[in-house]
C-alpha cells in the first residue's frame, strides 16, 4: 500500500542525486572534505557544520563543494560518522597513554 501511494505522487520522476554517477560526486567531494580537516587539523577550527563537527576556514570551499553534491541527510549522516569516529579514536588513544605498564 505504502508503495502504491509513493507511485501515485511521483510516477515519472527520478531522483538523479541517488544514481551511481551522483553519489560518486558526493563521495568524491565527501573525501576531499574530510582529507582538507585531517591535512589543516592544526589550524585554528572557527566553522560549524552539522552534527558539532568544526573546521578550519581553509577547509570551507570543500566543506561547500560537498554540501552541493551530497543529501542533507547525506551529509548529517558522514558529519555524525566522522566525529564518532574521531571520539572513539581519541577515547582509544587516551587508554594506551593512561595505562600504566
Amino acid at each position: 500500500m505504502a508503495t502504491e501511494a509513493y507511485a501515485a505522487r511521483s510516477p515519472d520522476e527520478i531522483h538523479t542525486d541517488v544514481l551511481s554517477s551522483s553519489r560518486q560526486a558526493c563521495y568524491k567531494a565527501r573525501d576531499a572534505f574530510y582529507a582538507c580537516l585531517e591535512k589543516e587539523s592544526d589550524k585554528k577550527q572557527t566553522e560549524i557544520a552539522s552534527k558539532g563537527l568544526l573546521y578550519p576556514a581553509e577547509c570551507k570551499a570543500s566543506r561547500e563543494e560537498f554540501v552541493n553534491h551530497c543529501r542533507a541527510s547525506w551529509v548529517k549522516h558522514f558529519d555524525a560518522l566522522y566525529c564518532k569516529n574521531k571520539s572513539l579514536k581519541r577515547l582509544l588513544d587516551d587508554k594506551d597513554s593512561r595505562r600504566g605498564v
